[in-house]
């Protein structure tokens, strides 16, 4: 018989294996916080449908205690309130990858005392997490949702923590008890909201996932400086996080249907955006608002859509409409990313001034420095032209 202290060993061990060189302090917090009254009911994918699962025998706690995302909402239908036969539709919550989990903790370096503000509660494991390291008193978390809010607050009382759990916008007007010298998202953002970056102190950190268009997303560990910027680089493991909902809605934006205008063949396939290092290159040089569903890239704000269809063996089709044809952004992203010898993403770095504007730059071995603005605004640089989101700029350092 599976014990909880055995699944919980089993998965810190998982964990470790997987990962870069822990703390001790951040294994001890996951040796320490139960996983399982954070999910006592959770999703599993089967077919079309996500079926809920219950229970509280050995193969319900090894499900809990392994290094896997554990979806909880669908559609805005908590687990605990899904029909046993399941539900349909895109998952709006979840708890993240424990392996992923640690890595961003790791990273965000958290001191006894520390004052911590984390955006997006979810089940509220994380926050039990962070409240072990810095201490619950100084713990601030927020979520949209009130289902969710009052769910955590009462499983961190049951296992010991008192955190601050309010009902919030993450990306809105901070909480009381700032500035904060931690601040992380457990969702993902385009760019690094202002608020954030004013609620930190100098020298503080800031670890948040940076979503774009292609699922490449990463996550970025900033350190605020002196000037009122920060910068810093982005950790190795990919992260698919949920986008953080600004308006209250879980929705992705409607793709419009396949194109039926201008036909040609490509050399690049669909397939490559399944690479997540060259879909968080790619992601970057695509304009803002582009969306992705399977081989159909569409831009909501010119009506720009490009469908690829895959042959093995042969070209793959690429059908477009609208004023740009967005897959030759994709194929001129691959040209340059094999041409700078496919760069992982602890090799690139976010700057973000105090004014306002995000850079995201990479510096290739013969000293030539590729960057991108996050969020469409345009950056001083020799040669820049055109809005960076969609065209990186290159010079020499």
């Amino acid at each position: 018989m599976t014990t909880e202290i055995d699944a919980r060993v089993r998965m810190v061990r998982e964990v470790e294996r997987g990962a870069s060189v822990l703390s001790s302090r951040v294994v001890e917090a996951f040796l320490n916080v139960p996983r399982h009254p954070f999910v006592p009911v959770f999703y599993r994918r089967d077919g079309e449908e996500y079926v809920p699962t219950r229970g509280h025998g050995d193969e319900w706690l090894r499900a809990v205690y392994t290094d896997e995302v554990l979806v909880t909402e669908v559609d805005g239908v908590h687990a605990e309130d899904a029909p046993d036969g399941g539900v349909a539709g895109v998952a709006t919550s979840s708890s993240t990858a424990p392996g992923l989990m640690a890595e961003m903790l790791d990273a965000l370096d958290v001191r006894p005392g520390d004052l911590v503000w984390e955006i997006g509660t979810g089940t509220g494991y994380n926050a039990a997490l962070l409240s072990h390291l810095a201490g619950a008193a100084t713990v601030t978390t927020v979520d949209r949702a009130a289902r969710l809010v009052d769910a955590a607050r009462e499983r961190l009382r049951e296992v010991g923590f008192e955190p601050a759990v309010l009902r919030a916008d993450g990306a809105g007007a901070p909480p009381l008890g700032g500035p904060f010298d931690r601040i992380i998202a457990t969702c993902a953002v385009r760019r690094v909201p202002r608020s954030w970056l004013e609620q930190c102190v100098t020298g503080g950190v800031i670890v948040a996932p940076i979503g774009n268009a292609l699922g490449g997303g990463a996550v970025v560990c900033l350190t605020k400086l002196p000037g009122g910027g920060a910068e810093g680089r982005f950790l190795h493991r990919p992260a698919a996080f949920m986008h953080l909902r600004v308006d209250g809605s879980t929705a992705a934006p409607d793709l419009a249907p396949p194109p039926t205008g201008r036909r040609r063949t490509s050399v690049v396939g669909a397939c490559a955006m399944d690479d997540q290092a060259f879909a968080f290159w790619a992601g970057l040089c695509l304009p803002p608002a582009t969306v992705r569903d399977g081989g159909t890239l569409y831009d909501p704000t010119d009506g720009s859509t490009a469908h690829v269809d895959d042959h093995p063996g042969r070209p793959s089709t690429v059908t477009a409409s609208g004023p740009r044809d967005l897959w030759q952004l994709v194929e001129s992203a691959w040209t340059a990313w094999r041409h700078h010898h496919r760069p992982r993403r602890e090799w690139f770095t976010l700057t973000v001034r105090a004014d306002g504007p995000q850079t995201v730059s990479f510096t290739a071995s013969d000293g030539t420095v590729v960057s991108w603005a996050l969020g469409g605004e345009r950056v001083d640089a020799p040669g820049a032209a055109t809005p960076r989101s969609m065209h990186p700029f290159e010079h020499s350092a």
